[in-house]
Formats: C-alpha cells, sequence, structure tokens
C-alpha cells in the first residue's frame, strides 16, 4: 500500500526520524530538497550572467529547436 501525506515544512525532520526506525516502512525520495532546489536556481541564475558576459558558450533556441 503507498500513502501519500502532507507534512508541515517544519515537522519533516522529526516524521522522516520516526518512520525511518520502522522496519516495516520503506520510504522513496519523490525528489530534491528545498535547499536543493534553490542551489540549483542559483547555479542556473550564474550561468544566465555568466552567458551575458559571453564567458559560457550558449546555443541559440532556434538551433535548439531544430535538432528536435
Amino acid at each position: 500500500m503507498k500513502v501519500i501525506l502532507d507534512i508541515q515544512d517544519n515537522r519533516v525532520p522529526f516524521f522522516m526520524e520516526l518512520i525511518n526506525s520502522l522496519d516495516f516502512v520503506q520510504v522513496e525520495d519523490d525528489g530534491d530538497t528545498k535547499e536543493a532546489i534553490i542551489s540549483n536556481i542559483k547555479r542556473g541564475v550564474e550561468e544566465v550572467k555568466l552567458a551575458k558576459k559571453g564567458k559560457l558558450k550558449t546555443t541559440p533556441a532556434k538551433d535548439f529547436l531544430n535538432e528536435l
């Protein structure tokens, strides 16, 4: 059986510790953490800044779409 829960962000660490202590529960990671998402966004912004300065090679959108 699979169960989907909506848990307040400030309660997630406690809840995860609790359910991980149960030997009959299997936890599946459904994605990145909030910190990882923020880090990825920051990295993307830095890449955009480098591209605007001409320090990062980019592909025009038209060329990218033609490859599809």
